[in-house]
């Protein structure tokens, strides 16, 4: 007689995603580094490219795509696009107020998950690499140092549009942030949701001796944080396999 396989459908949480329309990492990353316990479901908005329009444009109909995900019974709703969030603070305190109005569900930003994986961390002095180009990485240095933090350097692969960013291989990224490496640094920050950088972190992190975050890891720690799930999930770095 065959054994049913039983699922799970989201016992300890379930979190609401928004993500840009040209994102095709971060769906699959979270899954793997988030338990099964918690369930996901995502919706999008319309970004593609990396121009200061587009990026702005993505906030046009948060409302309507955050109501969506709480149709679907989610405890959260995460914005999750870095060069979106971290443009500026007045952005990022108004797309968690959207959310939060539409919804009345909690909202989380992916610039509020990266700077709460650095406090959890604490570091302090961090290298900051993206896929970006230069206007986008100075934007989010500034957010940054805003928020208190010692931005050694930045560097970007000068990318413009999603599928560029995608098509970087991880041994791209192994090499690329070993070439700009720094004993200052307290941490090193990959930066972007649509980039295949969960595969270099372990490597990098024995390689620098220091802790390296992505986007997406920063959002699944700071997700199982706010739905209270205390588990260790190995194979992405320090900030998910640290102990509580």
């Amino acid at each position: 007689m065959a054994t049913q396989r039983l699922l799970d459908y989201g016992s300890a949480g379930r979190v609401g995603i928004l993500l840009p329309s040209v994102n095709q990492a971060a769906e699959p990353q979270l899954r793997s580094m988030l338990p099964p316990t918690i369930g996901i479901a995502v919706t999008r908005l319309k970004l593609v490219d990396s121009s200061e329009l587009a990026l702005l444009g993505m906030t046009r109909d948060i409302e309507a795509a955050s109501e969506l995900l709480a149709d679907a019974g989610v405890d959260l709703v995460v914005f999750h696009c870095t060069a979106v969030s971290t443009y500026s603070a007045d952005l990022e305190a108004s797309i968690l107020e959207r959310i939060a109005a539409a919804t009345g569900l909690p909202a989380l930003a992916t610039s509020q998950a990266l700077v709460g994986a650095l406090q959890e961390l604490s570091a302090r002095s961090v290298v900051m690499l993206s896929p970006y180009t230069a206007p986008v990485n100075e934007r989010e240095r500034a957010f940054f140092t805003r928020r208190g933090f010692d931005v050694l350097s930045t560097a970007g692969l000068g990318c413009t549009t999603g599928r560029e960013m995608m098509s970087l291989t991880p041994e791209m990224w192994h090499s690329f942030a070993l070439r700009n490496a720094d004993p200052r640094a307290d941490a090193y920050v990959l930066s972007c949701t649509t980039v295949r950088t969960a595969e270099a972190i372990e490597a990098l992190e024995q390689e620098l001796d220091r802790p390296v975050i992505t986007s997406n890891t920063a959002v699944a720690w700071d997700a199982m944080r706010m739905l209270g799930v205390r588990e260790k999930i190995l194979g992405f770095g320090r900030l998910l396999s640290k102990a509580d």
